[in-house]
């Protein structure tokens, strides 16, 4: 099921590609946001996987898609869909979540405030390990018939605090989790630094030029729950990521991570393409008012 909807979702970035206007962007992370929000009106649509090599059980792929769109220059909205293989398992839809990211305060300042707030709808069996909370464990053999009979709908949120200086990105963001279900609040971590490898641009467009690299590291894991707020007994992971931006609007992300703790997987590979489409509500509207 993942594999055909990937392929359908490539299909559609490529016919969608052949009519946009794209947009260059460069984005590093894959756990930690920075403030940087979707333009007003633009939408970015992105398919990302992460493979894992637990300590205890089999191999895994995680993959999801997301659907991004700036609603406002303050509001940018976002839906994921999820799926994951477990090889010598099986494959499995695992749910949805919708993401909401508010600015404050416009323009740049010293720090940059970002308010976040997510509802998921998802299963025990979800594996894209988007934020680790709490005192997730790489240790959970449950095969995927049972793990998916878990029902999770969450509510979290974050306080996403991020800076520009020289160049560099430096962001922090604070991860609070709750089951509406029941349980305690949950929470984590994520902190990251890039910077593109050339800030003057290139007199020619070239897809290889340095400025078109942006690489960065990120810090993030479990601080476990309302009561017990502590490192111990929590994974962590430390990960290298670099995003390449080509100059016809796709993205490509690529970020091995490593487990720093005995409750971690030992290792993790996240990858990823994106595309973003410029003044993407301008033409669905003018495409049902007739306008051209």
């Amino acid at each position: 099921m993942t594999k055909i909807a990937q392929g359908a979702l490539i299909g559609a970035l490529i016919l969608i590609g052949l009519a946009a206007t794209p947009v260059r962007a460069q984005t590093p992370y894959f756990i930690t946001y920075d403030h940087h929000l979707e333009e007003p009106g633009s939408l970015e649509i992105s398919i990302s996987s992460v493979a894992g090599a637990p300590k205890a059980g089999n191999r895994f792929l995680g993959s999801w898609t997301e659907f991004e769109y700036g609603v406002k220059g303050w509001w940018t909205t976002e839906l994921y869909l999820d799926g994951q293989t477990t090889f010598g398992d099986s494959s499995v839809f695992t749910g949805w979540r919708w993401e909401n990211r508010f600015r404050p305060l416009m323009g740049e300042h010293w720090i940059n405030p970002v308010l976040y707030v997510e509802f998921e709808d998802i299963n025990g069996a979800d594996k894209i390990l988007k934020e680790i909370v709490g005192f997730d464990s790489g240790r959970d053999p449950t095969r995927n018939a049972e793990a998916r009979l878990e029902k999770a709908r969450e509510i979290e949120a974050k306080l996403i605090l991020s800076s520009n200086f020289k160049g560099w990105n430096v962001a922090e963001n604070f991860i609070a989790e709750k089951n509406l279900g029941g349980g305690a609040w949950e929470f984590g971590y994520a902190v990251a630094v890039s910077r593109p490898l050339a800030l003057a641009a290139s007199p020619k467009e070239c897809a290889l030029c340095r400025e078109n690299f942006t690489a960065g590291l990120e810090l993030y894991g479990g601080l476990g729950d309302r009561h017990h707020l502590t490192l111990a007994g929590t994974s962590h992971y430390l990960g290298t990521a670099l995003a390449w931006s080509l100059p016809n609007g796709v993205t490509l992300k690529v970020e091995p991570a490593w487990g720093l703790t005995a409750d971690s997987h030992r290792a993790l590979l996240r990858f990823g393409m994106s595309y973003e489409i410029s003044g993407f509500g301008r033409k669905v509207r003018n495409l049902f008012s007739g306008k051209r």
